[in-house]
């Protein structure tokens, strides 16, 4: 596994896109501060919808340094999440801003998967994450759904076996507001 971690490491560290394997989905990502590559991913899926990606982090003191004043709640939910789980918060900070909605929020995700924690906790730093599908096309479940355009179109595919232990769905997204509001996007 190291390999495939210094791999995607050295490609993010690029500017490159890599598609990789989540506890949830296969993804398209890259660093999460560098809008060139941000770009990349929007140009490769064909769309511009800053909603539709999310970053991965390892940990909650890696997601505290994108945000701004999040509710203290948004730390709770990370604890006691027993599934995978985005977090909507306000206050998006130190991310591209090709990356940021007009509402200036960020969606983010601490995923249970060795792999992802291992790339980026050697990255350090917030990685893209999005659906492995062009824009309005089903969201893959598994490695061997993903068209030939997505897998031709970024600069480092992480090793199909990797893919163990996938839900092959989406997280759950939970929004948080400034005041303490909580809004279920999706179960």
């Amino acid at each position: 596994m190291k390999e495939q971690v210094d791999k995607a490491v050295e490609v993010l560290r690029k500017g490159g896109l890599i598609l990789y394997p989540t506890d949830t989905v296969w993804g398209i990502g890259c660093d999460a501060t560098n809008s060139e590559a941000v770009q990349k991913i929007y140009n490769l899926k064909r769309s511009h919808d800053k909603k539709g990606m999310l970053v991965l982090v390892d940990s909650a003191d890696r997601a505290a340094r994108y945000v701004n004043n999040a509710p203290d709640v948004a730390w709770q939910l990370f604890e006691l999440a027993d599934k995978p789980l985005t977090l909507i918060l306000p206050g998006a900070a130190g991310v591209a801003e090709n990356l940021i909605p007009e509402e200036g929020t960020i969606g983010i995700r601490i995923p249970d998967h060795e792999f992802c924690h291992a790339m980026l906790r050697k990255f350090g730093r917030a990685v893209v994450s999005t659906s492995a599908n062009i824009s309005g096309e089903p969201t893959p479940t598994d490695f061997s759904s993903i068209s030939d355009e997505i897998k031709n179109g970024v600069d480092f595919v992480v090793d199909a076996v990797y893919e163990q232990g996938a839900t092959g769905k989406a997280s759950s997204i939970i929004m948080l507001g400034q005041d303490g509001e909580i809004k279920i996007i999706r179960e």
